[in-house]
């Protein structure tokens, strides 16, 4: 699966244009999950909707499969997402899970048995879920529902924008453990965008770094945090944050040099 994105938008708001996304390259191996983190508006939520179809490319393409994508309707694209904020339909929980098979005319058996599987993945206590509607659910227990809804679906792509961030520690910790089982079950191609690093590193096979509408490194965790490509992403990522210390290369012996001393350096770190 290859997916590839730029887009561009003005949008006056008095200061000038603004640049929704630009300059962004990224291809997406079949299977594996791709965290996405950086700053807030940096264009993270920008590349979810240019990808789902939501958002046109001013230029650039998107492609699935070596198929462009470009004009395809959301609806048919094969993908599905569970947002910060994901409304849940006025049905209880289970009539939430069949509606895709029930608009399709799918049979029932195959409907349930989807359901059963989905149960089986979010893990015990989600079958208790499936008996109630939205208004007697909490937030936590909404975005579990969301994500069952997505599972059932048995989409080619899963687009994540930041979903478990209105939970609470425990649960939180509890959902993350069931969407990577998830993952790894059914091998889905997924993009997960998230402020948390610890869900990065838990559910991204890689981690793309963004900025300003552009992939400053792009690598597993392990690998970023090693050998950061510059001073941002060195900053940026890293549990605990790396320390950064001013100073110079030496041209005689090639170290770096700062008010500490000097230690070896294979290069200079840029800004």
């Amino acid at each position: 699966m290859e997916r590839v994105a730029s887009s561009e938008t003005a949008v006056g708001r008095g200061e000038g244009p603004v640049k929704a996304l630009d300059n962004l390259s990224l291809t997406i191996r079949d299977g594996e999950t791709m965290a996405i983190v950086g700053p807030s508006g940096c264009g993270k939520s920008t590349l979810l909707r240019v990808v789902a179809g939501l958002e046109h490319p001013d230029s650039g393409n998107v492609y699935y499969d070596e198929k462009l994508m470009n004009d395809i309707a959301p609806r048919t694209a094969g993908s599905d997402g569970v947002s910060e904020l994901c409304p849940v339909p006025a049905h209880e929980g289970e009539g939430n899970l069949g509606f895709f098979f029930r608009v399709r005319k799918r049979t029932n058996e195959e409907m349930m048995e989807r359901i059963r599987i989905t149960s089986e993945i979010m893990g015990i206590g989600f079958d208790l879920l499936l008996e109630r509607k939205p208004g007697k659910l909490s937030g936590g227990q909404q975005q579990r529902v969301a994500i069952g809804r997505c599972i059932v679906r048995d989409p080619s792509l899963f687009l994540f924008d930041e979903p478990l961030s209105n939970l609470d520690a425990k649960l939180r910790s509890d959902t993350r453990v069931e969407i990577k089982r998830l993952l790894h079950r059914f091998t889905i191609t997924a993009i997960y965008v998230t402020h948390d690093q610890t869900e990065a590193i838990t559910l991204g096979d890689r981690i793309a770094v963004m900025r300003a509408g552009k992939i400053e490194q792009l690598g597993t965790y392990q690998e970023i945090t090693g050998d950061p490509v510059n001073s941002f992403v060195a900053g940026f990522l890293g549990l605990p944050a790396m320390n950064l210390l001013r100073g110079w290369v030496a041209t005689a012996d090639g170290s770096l040099a700062s008010d500490l001393g000097r230690i070896p350096s294979r290069r200079r770190c840029a800004g």
